[in-house]
């Protein structure tokens, strides 16, 4: 690992996270506040409940780190924002939406960001249609940019983004789903689109094959490390900041890293989880014994040094890359992402 780029360190999750965002998102402020109005904008629609649901996704929020990403790295490379790239950063925050909207869906999840998931409130009929609509409208602005290799990144990160989940449902309840396979669904269902927020602010700006190979490292090392901590905080944090129930990946048969290492090293836990995948909403008995284990045997801080790692190899990837504000941004990030509480 490089010392000179990597400096991640493995501090509890604190205010000085949320000094760290603070100060990367005061750097492109103007930009993402474009990005909101641009939001909006695409959003609008003819039909009624089209843009009644568009203001709704619009109004629940997020931490728009995608879009973000996109316009650090084509600073990185010229400090001016033209309109091309503020419509692409948005198209990366209509693509995650679209991947909300259906998830919650598969998932049968009542929650997203503290509102009622769009299926929940809409019905799964209207909901598949919006998430539909979503990805449609967001390749109809990326159609606009006459940019075929745009278009290539956008097209696998889609393509893998579905893949992921379809690997990720024919698991779903199984105890022995392994290590290599969740990271492989991790990497298809959310390094890629991150890979692709990067990649393309690069391509937006010119960048060398060398830079933009930089970029789309770093941003699947970074999107890794980014649900690594999701993951861990399924376990960890609490509801109100969640916006969802926390345990849902578990109720929903998702095994995930501190889990799937638990039962390898110790698969007589095997009916405790199983226990715990079929309680009753409401109840929490079995829930809290698969907590006390992972604590016990040490792999929710096990898992969080594996996310340190990938945001330290996201870091490390930036090197090539022109040092200024805007890269040491982007090393800012990778550290944000992995001490965030929510």
């Amino acid at each position: 690992m490089n010392a000179k780029m990597s400096n991640i360190v493995s501090v509890p999750f604190s205010r000085e996270a949320q000094q760290t965002a603070e100060r990367v998102f005061r750097l492109i402020r103007r930009e993402m506040a474009e990005v909101e109005e641009e939001f909006e904008r695409q959003a609008r629609s003819n039909i009624q409940i089209i843009a009644h649901i568009g203001r709704y996704l619009h109004q629940a929020g997020g931490k728009r780190v995608r879009p973000a990403l996109l316009l650090l790295a084509a600073k990185v490379f010229d400090e001016e924002t033209d309109e091309a790239i503020i419509r692409m950063a948005t198209v990366m925050e209509f693509l995650h939406t679209a991947t909300l909207v259906h998830d919650d869906i598969i998932d049968g999840a009542e929650m997203r960001r503290g509102r009622k998931a769009v299926s929940s409130r809409w019905g799964n009929d209207i909901a598949v249609l919006m998430g539909d609509w979503l990805y449609m409208s967001a390749f109809e602005t990326s159609l606009r940019q006459r940019n075929l290799e745009v278009l290539d990144v956008l097209t696998e990160a889609t393509r893998k983004m579905t893949e992921g989940e379809l690997i990720q449902l024919t698991l779903v309840g199984n105890l022995h789903i392994t290590e290599e396979q969740h990271l492989d669904i991790v990497r298809r269902k959310t390094g890629y689109l991150f890979r692709a927020s990067c990649r393309i602010g690069g391509i937006l700006r010119g960048a060398s094959e060398i830079e933009k190979a930089a970029l789309a490292d770093y941003g699947l090392n970074l999107g890794v490390a980014f649900q690594l901590t999701d993951d861990l905080l399924d376990f960890t944090s609490d509801t109100e900041r969640m916006g969802k129930p926390v345990l849902s990946d578990l109720r929903e048969g998702k095994l995930t890293l501190p889990l799937i290492r638990l039962l390898v090293q110790h698969p007589q836990f095997a009916p405790v989880v199983r226990a715990a995948m079929e309680e009753e909403p409401g109840q929490t008995e079995r829930a809290e014994e698969v907590l006390a284990l992972l604590s016990e045997y040490g792999e929710l801080e096990r898992a969080r040094s594996g996310a340190y790692a990938y945001a330290a190899r996201a870091q490390d990837a930036l090197e090539p890359l022109p040092d200024n504000q805007y890269r040491r941004a982007l090393l800012d990030i990778a550290q944000f992402i992995v001490e965030r509480d929510r």
